[in-house]
């Protein structure tokens, strides 16, 4: 491969995300020594957006989808790029086959199930000749709680020579910008992607857990022992348990291919059984709360529950009521406000249980609204990881977070304002 002046590139710089990732590595690629570079369509644009956001870019390269020789000259420079471009179903191809022909690693923020399976089924083969990774829904969803099964895994396997057998993951939040407002919670863009994928042509595919899984067997075997659901429930100590937001059905299939490529890298034998994996936002309270609880979790619920109806019909009508709500939702400029995002203070409690019957536990602590700034700084660590030679697990192809990233350097995220505890 010949020698590379980026360690790494990010792409949509100056998008809501994209400027946050960058201003990220404005302070964080000097302590790393890593250099790299902003791009994207227009670089007077990004450079005027970072300086807002008390960044600036050491070098900021023009680039644009629509252009593949931009593209393939942005490869052949970075060792990783992040994509910031979305909606990913719309505009991620192009990025993606540019680095994979180009020799470079490509991360982006997707959710848009139905755009990674065919990513994985088309690009996988040639990635893995590359010897690039190819790491998608490396964000909020599904990093935290990918590495956290990822340790629990580990340890049940080191500690009990066990594999697990049932895992559930509560979040919470400890801190929240007050008064709430509506863009505190989920931006244009999170939605207008949840839409592409609902309306997707294989749309169907976002209730199944399996449907990353290449092993016929262990897909099967998933599919019974853990359905998928965006239901509320009631979970341990009384809680309420409401889908994680924006869409529940993102996390599971990215974990459980993850097991799938543990179980591959095993050869088999002995081949782990599936696990269950439940999770959820655990809502709290006093008993006499109980139905309004469980109401507040009916509303996170309704439209995640309409969302996979929407995927079971028709194509037709999945592309009319895709039209639809493409033009009504939030433009991929809302979001939270950048004086609101560094109050918020969030956790994901982990509970696992081995084959055997003994227990785990994972703590994961977040800073910053856990979407719009913990996602981007640790997507900014995870493009330093990737590029670093040795910080991550050998390996190509397309990969799930916990496979390309591991756990050896899992305290680097601490930077990021993220961390991990294993206990039991």
């Amino acid at each position: 491969m010949p020698a590379r002046d980026l360690d790494v590139v990010v792409f949509g710089a100056s998008s809501v995300t994209g400027r946050r990732v960058a201003a990220y590595l404005a302070e964080r690629a000097p302590e790393a020594g890593a250099a790299w570079a902003a791009a994207g369509r227009d670089p007077a644009k990004i450079e005027r957006v970072l300086a807002e956001e008390g960044a600036a870019a050491p070098e900021t390269i023009a680039a644009d989808v629509g252009d593949p020789e931009s593209l393939a000259a942005l490869a052949a420079r970075a060792k990783v790029v992040l994509n910031l471009v979305g909606p990913y179903t719309l505009h991620g191809r192009p990025v993606i086959d540019a680095c994979v022909a180009g020799g470079a690693s490509y991360v982006d923020l997707t959710g848009e199930i139905p755009f990674v399976r065919r990513v994985i089924a088309e690009v996988d083969a040639a990635a893995g000749k590359a010897g690039v990774k190819v790491v998608q829904v490396c964000g909020f969803e599904a990093l935290p709680p990918d590495l956290a099964v990822q340790l629990a895994a580990e340890a049940a396997a080191d500690r009990f020579g066990e594999a697990l057998a049932d895992v559930d993951l509560l979040v919470s939040t400890d801190a929240l910008p007050m008064p709430p407002r509506p863009s505190d919670m989920v931006s244009g863009g999170t939605l207008q992607s949840v839409a592409a994928a609902a309306s997707d042509e294989d749309a169907a595919v976002i209730s199944d857990p399996a449907c990353l899984v290449d092993d016929p067997a262990l897909a099967t075997a998933i599919r019974r022992a853990s359905p998928l659901s965006v239901v509320p429930r009631r979970g341990p100590g009384g809680v309420v348990v409401a889908p994680i937001a924006p869409a529940g059905f993102i996390n599971p299939p990215v974990i459980q291919r993850s097991h799938a490529l543990r179980v591959a890298a095993t050869n088999g034998s002995p081949e782990p059984a599936a696990f269950r994996y439940r999770e959820g936002i655990a809502i709290d309270g006093p008993a006499f709360t109980l139905p309004l609880r469980f109401a507040a979790a009916g509303m996170l619920s309704a439209p995640q529950l309409g969302f996979l109806r929407l995927a079971e019909a028709s194509p037709g009508v999945r592309q009319r009521i895709g039209a639809g709500l493409e033009r009504i939702l939030p433009s991929s400029g809302f979001g939270p406000a950048t004086d609101r995002i560094e109050r918020w203070r969030w956790r994901m409690s982990l509970v696992a249980k081995t084959s055997g019957g003994h227990e785990l536990s994972v703590e994961v602590r977040g800073k910053g609204h856990p979407g719009y700034l913990t996602t981007a700084r640790v997507l900014g660590e995870a493009g330093l990881l990737l590029a670093e030679q040795g910080a991550t697990p050998k390996g190509s192809g397309c990969l799930t977070p916990a496979a390309a990233i591991g756990t050896a350097e899992i305290d680097r995220f601490a930077r990021a304002g993220l961390e991990f505890e294993l206990a039991g």
